[in-house]
């Protein structure tokens, strides 16, 4: 991480940003507060009407339910391989 890295809050980040262009399929949002932190955007992610200049509410949070079951559902896979590849060799 940069030097610029400040971890959020509780887990989650909320930043004003607003919709600087929209290129095709992808707009580009750039924080009201700081112009180097950009983001592409499917605009089919976007609130019906959005459009450039517009300002937008983002918010990143993290599932920690989510991240827990896809962590136990890897292991779950990686330990079915190691049993197969167990089996073949043993």
């Amino acid at each position: 991480m940069g030097d610029d890295y400040r971890p959020a809050i509780g887990g989650r980040a909320t930043l004003k940003v607003t919709v600087d262009r929209i290129e095709g399929a992808v707009a580009l949002l750039i924080s009201c507060e700081d112009e180097s932190v950009q983001v592409n955007v499917p605009v089919r992610l976007l609130p019906r009407g959005c459009r450039e200049g517009d300002i937008l509410t983002l918010r990143i949070e993290r599932d920690r339910a989510a991240t827990e079951a896809a962590q136990e559902r890897v292991a779950g896979l990686v330990e079915k391989l190691k049993s197969k590849h167990e089996d073949r060799s043993g």
